[in-house]
C-alpha cells in the first residue's frame, strides 16, 4: 500500500528550513503568515524578546466577509496599519512554508501597498 505524503508536515519541514535564516527583532520584526482552509492570520514577532508586537486575521470584526483572497488582501491592509501605528515600518516576511502564491500573496502585496517595506 502506498501512503500520500502528509502536507501539513512538509509545509512545516520547509518552515523550519525558511525560520533557520530569518529572525525578527523589535525594530524589524517577522511577519509570519499561517493560512487555515477557512481564515489567514498574520502576525508580527520580535524573535530576541519572544513577543507579539502586532496581529490581524480573517475572524476580526473589520475584515468584511468575502473570497479568500479578498479577506486576505484586508488582512494585509490591517496588518500594515496595526504596525504603523506601533511605528513599524521595515518588516522580514515569512510565508510559512506556504507557496509565494494566491491567499499568502494578496496579503504581501496589501502590506506592501500599505506602508510595510520587505
Amino acid at each position: 500500500m502506498i501512503t500520500k505524503p502528509d502536507k501539513n508536515k512538509s509545509r512545516k519541514k520547509r518552515h523550519n528550513r525558511i525560520r533557520n535564516k530569518i529572525s525578527g527583532t523589535a525594530e524589524c520584526p517577522r511577519l509570519n503568515v499561517f493560512r487555515s482552509n477557512t481564515n489567514i492570520y498574520a502576525q508580527l514577532i520580535d524573535d530576541v524578546a519572544g513577543v507579539t508586537l502586532a496581529s490581524a486575521s480573517s475572524k476580526d470584526k473589520s475584515v468584511a466577509k468575502a473570497s479568500k483572497t479578498e479577506q486576505a488582501s484586508a488582512v494585509g491592509k490591517l496588518i500594515a496599519e496595526r504596525a504603523a501605528e506601533k511605528g513599524i515600518k521595515a518588516v522580514v516576511f515569512d510565508r510559512g512554508g506556504y507557496i509565494y502564491h494566491g491567499r499568502v500573496k494578496a496579503l504581501a502585496e496589501a502590506a506592501r501597498e500599505n506602508g510595510l517595506e520587505f
